[in-house]
């Protein structure tokens, strides 16, 4: 059976954010996962991520851990200073996640986000060079901090490296790491991919961390993603691994900026009860 998370985001319009209260509040909620800002756990002192593994493990909750690089840490950039501080940066969440016990970091860090390709430039291979060769020396630090990293397949409006699960095979596959997977998220995949369920079928055994939300960015159940096709994909590549659910529904503050959220999809609706609602709406699909 797969754990089953949610981002905190969910209830924030920061990035940054005190997550305490979110273990509690994703725990009372009958969560098995709670997925952090993995910059912001890089960021605290190593008493605070003590305090913070501690609590997670008396409520009985696993945390992962995400994020998008920033422009000024982007691994994929031609400029050396900045490549180099993203190098950093990896290395200092690995650091961090591995005194939490090791665990799973995903997201975008192949390359900043969100990001487009240069104007005048149309040809990708120089920047998927550049990361490959960084996300190769990183994964090694990241190896000896026990963190894996589920390197995210997000869209064109996002980032340019790579927009479907066989790009992001492809550069796994340069990359040559063990602890270097997949992350597949339905809400990316419903723009990108011709048929959902064959990307995850094509993923295989490279899906390392699976992201779940509507294809307005609601909670599961309130829109047009064929749930029960994906998890028959999701049994049939014999995918075990936690599925954590990344709605995006208020505007405002720098994580409704972000994601350009303009419309209050959180209007008349009570979060901690739809979160509910689709936690078990999804055991229900998943079982």
């Amino acid at each position: 059976m797969n754990r089953i998370g949610i981002y905190y985001a969910y209830w924030t319009r920061e990035w940054d954010a005190d997550f305490h209260p979110y273990i509690d509040r994703v725990a009372d909620l009958g969560f098995d996962v709670l997925e952090i800002n993995a910059g912001t756990a890089a960021r605290m002192t190593p008493a605070e991520r003590r305090e913070l593994r501690s609590h997670a493990a008396d409520r009985g909750i696993t945390l992962t851990y995400c994020i998008g690089l920033a422009p000024d840490c982007d691994i994929a950039s031609p400029e050396t200073q900045v490549a180099q501080r993203g190098e950093a940066f990896l290395n200092q969440i690995s650091t961090a996640v591995g005194e939490m016990g090791g665990g799973k970091v995903g997201g975008i860090l192949y390359g900043a986000w969100p990001m487009t390709l240069p104007a005048g430039d149309t040809d990708r291979r120089p920047y998927l060079e550049r990361s490959i060769s960084i996300m190769r020396r990183a994964a090694r630090v990241a190896a000896d901090h026990n963190v894996i990293f589920n390197l995210e397949v997000v869209n064109r409006f996002e980032q340019f490296l790579m927009n479907t699960c066989a790009e992001g095979i492809d550069y796994l596959n340069a990359v040559g790491a063990k602890n270097v997977r997949l992350l597949l998220d339905t809400f990316h995949m419903n723009i990108e991919e011709d048929f959902i369920e064959e990307a995850i079928l094509r993923a295989g055994d490279h899906l390392g961390h699976f992201h779940i939300g509507e294809n307005n960015r609601m909670p599961p159940g309130y829109g047009s993603i064929p749930w029960t096709r994906i998890a028959a994909a999701l049994r049939k590549i014999g995918y075990t691994g936690d599925v954590v659910m990344e709605p995006f529904v208020q505007p405002g503050g720098q994580v409704g900026a972000d994601i350009r959220v303009y419309r209050d999809l959180s209007a008349g609706l009570d979060l901690d009860s739809e979160a509910r609602k689709a936690l078990h709406f999804m055991r229900g699909v998943l079982k």
